[in-house]
């Protein structure tokens, strides 16, 4: 029986042939000014960790931009309150490589950044992204190892930015947490509860 399983990354390279130069040359190792315009248009970012326990990706967003450009080799992305998990916080603890994918609503590119991670409470930096008041939990000083930007084919094959008339028919979130517990949490009171809530813990 003929294995059709890629193992080696010559196998890779003639799968998918040879790379182009500008996908080579657009990466590099700092905010570079043309990439920080595009950072500083942001609201919202993908950030990808690993650790003992494993992967994870976690969502972050707030008015743009997101995170702070501290210099052409660091930014600050601030920890607002949330499950309370932190498994990506965990990662960084021990692992402190972390991973970004920064998107603007309506365009087709991402930017991508990728780098080491320290966990800081300076009472400065979580002062300075306050919110109403509300102070985020920790701010996350990221290094920046490469920088470089993803071509839109991923958005345009999704269609990720078109308008949807009506919410898609996936479950909400009071179905998904009653399903995995057998009923025990969830349900329809969680779904009625769960906008005014997350709105009054927004920060």
């Amino acid at each position: 029986m003929k294995n059709h399983t890629i193992r080696s990354a010559e196998e890779l390279d003639a799968l998918f042939g040879s790379v182009g130069e500008a996908s080579v040359r657009k990466e590099v190792d700092f905010l570079h000014p043309i990439y920080r315009k595009w950072i500083e248009a942001s609201p919202f970012a993908v950030v990808a960790t690993s650790g003992p326990g494993g992967l994870d990706t976690s969502p972050r967003g707030d008015p743009a931009p997101l995170v702070r450009v501290l210099d052409e080799k660091n930014l600050l992305l601030p920890e607002r309150r949330g499950n309370n998990r932190v498994d990506g916080l965990r990662n960084l603890l021990v692992d402190p490589r972390i991973s970004l994918l920064f998107l603007v609503p309506g365009v087709g590119e991402t930017l991508r950044v990728n780098g080491k991670c320290a966990i800081s409470i300076d009472p400065e930096w979580l002062q300075s992204f306050a919110v109403d008041g509300a102070l985020p939990k920790c701010v996350l000083k990221i290094s920046v190892e490469s920088v470089y930007f993803q071509c839109a084919r991923a958005m345009l094959r999704s269609s990720l930015w078109k308008p949807a008339s009506e919410r898609p028919s996936v479950p909400t979130a009071g179905e998904m947490l009653a399903a995995v517990t057998s009923g025990e949490v969830g349900g329809n009171s969680y779904d009625q509860e769960l906008p005014k809530r997350q709105q009054s813990t927004l920060y």
